[in-house]
């Protein structure tokens, strides 16, 4: 199939991308893990065991 000028012009793209798709993966995976560890601080904090090594 070859597109002509024209039609090339009307072509329109998605409004999600790929690379917006990852970042908001790895932002989302961030925001997890920093929560895990403010749990895992608290945790620590209140039952006083703490991994000296």
């Amino acid at each position: 199939m070859v597109l002509h000028d024209m039609e090339l012009i009307k072509v329109k793209g998605g409004s999600l991308t790929t690379s917006m798709i990852n970042a908001l993966s790895k932002a989302m995976t961030t925001i997890l893990k920093i929560g895990q560890t403010i749990g895992s601080v608290i945790r620590r904090t209140i039952t006083n065991s703490y991994c000296i090594g």
